[in-house]
C-alpha cells in the first residue's frame, strides 16, 4: 500500500480558487464538507489540477469523491510561517452516492517531533504528533496528527524517528489563539484525527 492514502467523499462547499502555476499546468483549491455521524461537517480544503477537471469542474452542492494524498507546504502570512494542510486530488469523480460522506487517511511516516499530551477544553486526554511522509523526488509531507485517549497516552512515549502506521480521518475545528496583544482570535486547525496507531516494522538490510 502507498504511504499516503486519503479516500473522501462529500459535499463542494466553494467555488475553485487559483492557488498556483507549475511547469504550464494550474492548480485550484476548493472546500470539501465531509459530515460526521455526529452532525459536525468537516471543511477540508482539496488541491485538484485543472487537467483533471476541465470537462467537468466541480460546482458548489455538488457531491464528490476524491482520491489522493495529504500534502504539506509552508507560507509566509504577516512574516510568520503557516503550515497548510491539503489533500492533493489524484482522482475525483462526480459521486453516485448523493448526501454519502466518507473520511478515510492512512499514513506510514516518521514521528519528526516530540509528542505533546496535553487535556482538550472538553477534558480528554490528547496527544499532538508531527508526522514526516516522505514522497517523490526526496520530498516530504509533515503532516499533524492528534490521538485520543488510550492512542495519546501510547504515543506520548513514542520517540523522535519512530516509523507509524496511522489510520484516521482528516478534520477541521476552531480554536482561540491568543495574541501578543492580549486579544485572542478565532482559527482553524487541520489535521489528521487517529482512529489506529501501531509502529511500523523498520525494515533491515
Amino acid at each position: 500500500m502507498e504511504s499516503n492514502v486519503a479516500e473522501l467523499c462529500g459535499v463542494v462547499l466553494s467555488d475553485l480558487k487559483f492557488s498556483h502555476k507549475t511547469y504550464g499546468e494550474i492548480f485550484y483549491t476548493f472546500v470539501l464538507g465531509i459530515e460526521r455521524r455526529s452532525g459536525y461537517i468537516d471543511e477540508i480544503n482539496i488541491m485538484v489540477s485543472e487537467r483533471l477537471i476541465f470537462e467537468n469542474p466541480p460546482r458548489e452542492g455538488d457531491f464528490v469523491e476524491i482520491k489522493g494524498q495529504v500534502r504539506t507546504y509552508n507560507e509566509i502570512i504577516d512574516d510568520k510561517n503557516k503550515l497548510n494542510v491539503v489533500v492533493f486530488a489524484k482522482e475525483i469523480y462526480l459521486s453516485e452516492n448523493f448526501g454519502y460522506n466518507e473520511n478515510y487517511i492512512y499514513l506510514e511516516g516518521f514521528l519528526c517531533k516530540a509528542p505533546l499530551k496535553r487535556t482538550s477544553p472538553l477534558g480528554r486526554e490528547i496527544c499532538d504528533l508531527m508526522l514526516a511522509v516522505n514522497r517523490m523526488y526526496n520530498k516530504s509531507d509533515y503532516i499533524p496528527c492528534i490521538a485520543w485517549g488510550r492512542n495519546a497516552g501510547y504515543a506520548e512515549k513514542l520517540g523522535v524517528g519512530t516509523k507509524l502506521v496511522i489510520e484516521g480521518r482528516m478534520q477541521s475545528r476552531e480554536y482561540k489563539k491568543k495574541l501578543e496583544d492580549g486579544t485572542a482570535e478565532m482559527r482553524k486547525a487541520f489535521e489528521v484525527s487517529v482512529v489506529k496507531l501501531e509502529e511500523a516494522e523498520t525494515e533491515e538490510f
